[in-house]
């Protein structure tokens, strides 16, 4: 794969202000499209000269640029080629936004993912390691997924409103997994993809892996528009939708509303948030008026990422045919995790009021932080999810991300959720962290706006000038 200087320009944005030489801030955005996946990993980098032309910039800044890239590791430096993206090998001593700060932890506003609920998580797996025994003798193989976590997912979809069987689950590690594996299966070179935009990053990546058509539908402030999706699918051989407390939008849509949808193509429905409903009650599943549509669920926002489970739903035939398919990367999921979630979901009615009332609390935290600090930032209240969607009065989110670790604060850019470098005027914040920790961070980011707006370098303690 190549990118060519206008693509990378595009991808750029508006990279001229900032703190620091034109090369410096050249070289961090770069890596940020590099660490983002924006810029996927053995990308042919465009040559100095050309680039150097598409930015209206001296060739001696992009030569500068690339070689501090590569010094960093995240270019490769063979002679006489072109250099290819890449990420530093962990045992180098490189610059990344993580260590930016001379060693110092920085705050992760990139990720949007609870802390585990830590009493009921080590119950789950001491049941888990007294029933593991049992398995044993067996070789630990599950293509499909242990039956008792098969059958507690099912039993999990039928109280949601959606009557299921265990044939209809496949157990995955991870819902990315199990989109990857669809992916795989039922889509080929070229196939039309669509999906709603703003949308989940590593969904693209799995849509392009597979090097297929991606046909965004842009989310209107208010939520679908179904007319729009409709026409869109109608020629399309698939279509991905975040329907339950979008990411990143956090937008929901409504039960009526997904009876009056219509798509034209099989649907994967992205279900990861579907259980983080904070102020009111989420509507059935999309299957549950849709019966071709393929559900796409997890356990990691729910309960804890470090699990590592997720699972699809589906006509049984189509589980089947994915689990046959999966021998080529995995041969199943992990026994004592599936365990362990298996009693999650059975706990599920224990666990889940507190963990919504933490997330409440620390939601209502984030907003009045976003209100006091950064009053001129477009800020919805989403009903459920783990983050806001922030609308920045200016389109710097890619300068914002990039200053932001010299500020102790590390950003999932606008433009990482987006097609051809949309949301330069978006941030995803999560307020999946402790309110000490948000604020702390929102401080930084006030820091890092502060320096990118005046491109001067701003102290960390200094007071913004706005």
């Amino acid at each position: 794969m190549r990118t060519s200087s206008h693509t990378l320009a595009r991808l750029l944005g508006d990279w001229s202000s900032g703190p620091r030489a034109a090369h410096r801030r050249l070289t961090k955005l770069i890596r940020l499209l590099i660490l983002d996946g924006r810029l996927p990993l053995d990308t042919a980098m465009p040559g100095e000269r050309d680039l150097a032309g598409a930015l209206g910039i001296s060739r001696t800044t992009v030569a500068t640029a690339y070689a501090a890239l590569r010094e960093q590791g995240y270019l490769s430096s063979e002679d006489r080629a072109r250099s290819r993206t890449r990420v530093p090998s962990p045992s180098a001593s490189r610059v990344t936004p993580e260590t930016a700060e001379a060693g110092r932890e920085l705050i992760d506003f990139a990720h949007a993912a609870p802390p585990a609920p830590g009493e009921a998580l080590h119950r789950a797996y001491t049941r888990a390691l007294d029933q593991l025994p049992r398995h044993l003798p067996r070789h630990g193989y599950t293509l499909t997924g242990l039956p008792e976590l098969r059958a507690a997912v099912a039993r999990r979809y039928t109280e949601r409103g959606l009557p299921s069987s265990a044939e209809q689950i496949l157990v995955t590690n991870g819902a990315q997994h199990g989109l990857a594996l669809i992916a795989r299966t039922l889509l080929r070179p070229r196939d039309t993809v669509v999906l709603d935009h703003p949308t989940y990053p590593h969904a693209l990546h799995a849509f392009r892996s597979t090097k297929c058509r991606i046909l965004p539908v842009p989310l209107a402030e208010h939520g679908w528009d179904l007319d729009q999706l409709g026409a869109a699918t109608r020629s399309a051989a698939m279509a991905y939708l975040i329907p339950d407390f979008h990411n990143p939008t956090g937008l929901c849509l409504p039960g009526p509303e997904r009876a009056r949808l219509r798509p034209g193509c099989p649907v994967i429905v992205d279900e990861t948030m579907a259980e983080l409903a904070i102020d009111s009650e989420a509507p059935p599943p999309l299957a549950a008026y849709h019966r071709e549509v393929i559900s796409l669920g997890s356990a990691d926002k729910t309960f804890w990422g470090g699990l590592r489970i997720g699972w699809v739903r589906a006509d049984p035939g189509l589980i089947a045919r994915l689990g046959q398919a999966r021998t080529a990367t995995d041969l199943g999921t992990p026994l004592v995790e599936q365990l362990a979630c298996a009693e999650l979901l059975e706990d599920i009615h224990t666990i889940l009021p507190g963990r919504i009332a933490d997330l409440r609390g620390h939601r209502d935290h984030l907003l009045a932080l976003l209100a006091e600090r950064l009053p001129d930032w477009r800020v919805r209240e989403p009903s459920g999810g783990l983050s806001v969607w922030a609308r920045l009065p200016e389109p710097v989110s890619s300068a914002l991300a990039a200053v932001a670790p010299e500020f102790g604060v590390h950003l999932a850019a606008g433009p990482r959720f987006g097609v051809g470098g949309a949301f330069e005027r978006h941030l995803r914040l999560p307020y999946t962290l402790d309110p000490a920790t948000m604020r702390a961070g929102v401080d930084g980011i006030v820091a890092a706006l502060a320096a990118v707006r005046t491109g001067r370098r701003v102290k960390a303690d200094e007071p913004a000038p706005f």
